[in-house]
């Protein structure tokens, strides 16, 4: 699968991005929640508990706030990150999708607890792509806006 990118008034013109914004798992069956977009990490990280994997799939709880999912996904493979306080720590990588505002994009993440985090997904610039520029003040500028009620 092609990974779908913005389209521009302008090709050479990357699309702005806040430095957190709503994101889903469509092929998970996740909905909205919100992920931190990180231009020093190299990859996408998400929060997973209870993580069993074999030689060709990986079975994992994604636990959100007042919901948790229990998921299975292809085993894309294995990698070595160094995380953000020096840990280097060996993880299961699984490919998905992630929708940002109207954007889907095909990724490849990477599985690890990231309860003290504040936020349950790392969108890190491999991820993105160089379609993307991310506004250090901004959030939420891809994300659906909420209508409100009258």
């Amino acid at each position: 699968m092609q990974t779908a990118r913005p389209k521009h008034d302008r090709d050479d013109q990357p699309m702005i991005i806040g430095w957190r914004e709503k994101v889903s798992l469509p092929r998970l069956g996740v909905g909205t929640f919100s992920a931190k977009i990180d231009t020093g990490a190299y990859s996408a990280a998400l929060h997973a508990t209870d993580i069993e994997r074999d030689d060709f799939h990986v079975k994992f709880v994604l636990p959100l706030p007042r919901r948790k999912h229990h998921c299975r996904l292809p085993l894309k493979g294995m990698r070595r990150v160094k995380s953000s306080n020096g840990q280097i720590e060996t993880r299961a990588v699984v490919e998905t999708d992630v929708k940002i505002g109207k954007i889907t994009l095909r990724i490849d993440v990477t599985l690890t607890d990231r309860t003290d985090m504040g936020v349950a997904m790392l969108l890190g610039r491999s991820s993105l792509g160089h379609d993307f520029l991310v506004h250090p003040t901004k959030t939420n500028i891809l994300s659906p806006k909420k209508r409100k009620t009258p």
